[in-house]
């Protein structure tokens, strides 16, 4: 499927993050001709892929900007075919103490992408979702259908944002398509996430800190939720639908802290840590997704199993351990 998009001109927003980075990588190998959306500083950070080989680098046009700049933006969207939507503040912790810039950002920045690709006609947008919309899951695995529920500023920010692409779609015939990722781990993921912040802590504490060990939660890695998303920019006909990319498994992060400190061969303990807590209605306490329809239509399904996922990302942090600030609650 990589060779569809061959010699195709491609945007990537939030090119510098965690998934952005891996899927600019493939993207470029794919033969596309690609476009990085960073935000700009004025060190000029490309964020994560500063960690791409020069090989790659060569071949990608960066652009720094802001989403929440229309002009940025549709500049940015401009004589492209294809663009994928992954610019986002993503930290819940963060959103509780700066719901505005995460409202502005995911909810406006979303509003000028779609209103760009609209003006200048791209074959298709690709708009990244998250599980958190669902919030505490009310059946046992969950659907594209299950309802949305906003227990934090984030994934209200981000229901708000498929629901303008879901609008875009009514009302203009936008070709978007909506890829929701149920909790991507693996290489280059910060400590953000509750896998590196295990991984890192077992490798250099002796105690591993961590909020709520009973919250379930259906981890992808991130190879597989970077095919999702090329899956969803060449299968036919699926604009407008939203297709959940999770494996279907889940698992307890107590247990998981458990698999971790058994993977790496260390005696460490785990405790919680009052201040890593959430607001009680705020916990989503289960994710497991059905990915029955990403299947179906997309002809995606997950390649990794969790076990190699989880040794693939221990041995690369253990390689790049000084890119984290261990045992430091990242917001």
């Amino acid at each position: 499927m990589n060779n569809m998009l061959a010699n195709k001109s491609i945007l990537v927003t939030g090119a510098g993050g965690f998934i952005g980075s891996h899927l600019v990588e493939r993207l470029v190998q794919s033969g596309a001709s690609v476009r990085a959306f960073v935000r700009y500083t004025s060190r000029a950070d490309t964020g994560l892929l500063r960690l791409a080989s020069p090989q790659i680098a060569s071949k990608i046009t960066l652009i720094g900007g802001d989403l929440r700049d229309y002009d940025a933006v549709r500049k940015a969207v401009k004589d492209c075919d294809y663009v994928f939507h992954l610019g986002a503040l993503i930290a819940i912790p963060y959103s509780y103490l700066h719901p505005v810039e995460v409202a502005q950002t995911n909810l406006m920045g979303t509003l000028n992408v779609l209103m760009a690709c609209r003006d200048y006609g791209v074959k298709r947008l690709i708009h990244t979702s998250t599980s958190e919309v669902y919030g505490t899951a009310l059946t046992e695995k969950i659907g594209e259908s299950h309802p949305l529920q906003a227990q934090s500023p984030y994934s209200a920010s981000k229901i708000g944002a498929d629901k303008l692409a879901e609008s875009f779609f009514c009302s203009y015939d936008l070709p978007v398509v909506t890829v929701r990722p149920f909790n991507t781990y693996g290489p280059r993921q910060s400590a953000r996430a509750v896998i590196p912040t295990i991984i890192t802590q077992a490798l250099a504490q002796k105690m591993i800190r961590l909020g709520n060990l009973h919250t379930v939660r259906d981890f992808t890695y991130v190879s597989d939720t970077v095919n999702g998303f090329i899956c969803a920019a060449v299968a036919d006909k699926v604009e407008g639908a939203s297709f959940n990319l999770g494996t279907g498994s889940a698992i307890e992060i107590g247990e998981l802290a458990e698999l971790v400190i058994k993977k790496v061969g260390v005696d460490v303990k785990v405790e919680v840590d009052e201040n890593r807590l959430r607001p009680q209605k705020s916990e989503v306490r289960r994710l497991l997704s059905d990915n029955s329809l990403a299947l179906k239509h997309l002809g995606w399904r997950p390649e990794i199993s969790f076990e190699s996922g989880i040794e693939k990302t221990i041995d690369w942090i253990k390689a790049n351990l000084d890119l984290y600030r261990v045992g430091t609650y990242e917001l």
